[in-house]
């Protein structure tokens, strides 16, 4: 499912224009992005919660030369899905 199909299956449910469907969505992706940017959570009950992990940094290979370079320490966004949700998968 692509974003315009998100869209379109949000109006459809929540009996709304696909306009606001879609304004909808861009403020929660915002909304979601601004939380993660503070360092908080996002937790979304019976869906899963948005966290941010921290990579230390290390030493990696250039796969073309194999000569050794320094990777960064880095933040990324992750995702740990809710009991409601690995039960409505599996």
């Amino acid at each position: 499912m692509n974003k315009s199909e998100l869209i379109d299956a949000i109006s459809k449910d929540a009996d709304i224009s696909k306009a606001a469907a879609g304004r909808a969505l861009d403020a929660a992706v915002s909304a979601v992005k601004g939380a993660l940017k503070k360092g908080d959570m996002v937790t979304l009950v019976g869906f899963g919660t948005f966290y941010v992990g921290a990579r230390a940094a290390r030493n990696g290979r250039n796969p073309r030369t194999g000569a050794t370079i320094k990777i960064k320490a880095a933040k990324s966004p992750k995702f740990r899905a809710g009991k409601a949700l690995k039960d409505a998968v599996n």
